[in-house]
């Protein structure tokens, strides 16, 4: 599954773009963002395999944007300016889509993308665990077994079904290691399974018989992408 944001200033062009990645059975949305800055708030939380990046906005384009990325997703330029086209692939662009977008010229940057990715799930086999190191040991840890982590000074403490972990590492560097289409910061301090809460109130989630923070800056994405 490939996890996209939709960068882009226009309303009516963003929901063109949620509707077909929404049809799409190899993409799942992560999110979706009005300009440059929100994006790099949004990215700087949860990283994204692929983004849908509007060239032409207001205060930052999108290639200076995606120039300035120091971990660089694939990308699909989107404009209504020709012009522009040189500069998208000269930044190693996927593809490069002209408004209004059609369907099926869509399809075709998306196969572009999962072929400069090496493929979905279904054609490469990824793994399904995580190693962790604690108690001197290194414990296979299966994605489906983990809850969710809460930071713990220089240490992660990592809630399993059937015990906890306290491993050596920071909450960025296990957020990269974790399948982004299954796990979310949720808080400074958390970071959820999404298969395993229960449910939110108010700016809390459960999970099991635990009750993680939603922290105010994360919020949107939460509900972006849990529901609302």
């Amino acid at each position: 599954m490939i996890r996209c944001l939709i960068i882009d200033d226009e309303p009516l062009s963003r929901n063109v773009l949620k509707g077909f990645i929404q049809d799409h059975p190899d993409l799942n949305l992560a999110g979706e963002c009005k300009d440059a800055l929100e994006a790099m708030t949004f990215l700087e939380k949860q990283p994204v395999d692929l983004l849908f990046l509007d060239v032409n906005m207001p205060k930052l384009s999108g290639v200076n944007f995606y120039k300035a990325l120091q971990q660089k997703p694939a990308v699909v330029f989107t404009t209504a300016y020709p012009e522009f086209a040189v500069d998208g692939f000269e930044l190693n662009a996927a593809d490069y889509l002209m408004k209004p977008i059609a369907f099926e010229r869509f399809l075709q940057a998306v196969q572009k993308v999962k072929t400069k990715l090496g493929g979905v799930s279904e054609s490469k086999p990824q793994q399904d665990y995580i190693m962790l190191k604690a108690d001197k040991k290194m414990y296979r840890t299966p994605f489906d077994e983990l809850l969710f982590c809460e930071a713990l000074g220089d240490y992660v403490k990592v809630y399993l079904t059937d015990k906890v972990l306290i491993v050596t590492t920071t909450m960025k560097k296990l957020l990269a290691e974790l399948p982004s289409n299954q796990f979310i910061r949720t808080h400074k301090s958390f970071i959820i399974n999404t298969a395993k809460f229960d449910y939110i109130e108010g700016n809390q989630i459960k999970v099991g018989e635990h009750t993680i923070a939603i922290g105010q800056s994360y919020r949107e994405q939460v509900l972006s992408v849990l529901g609302s």
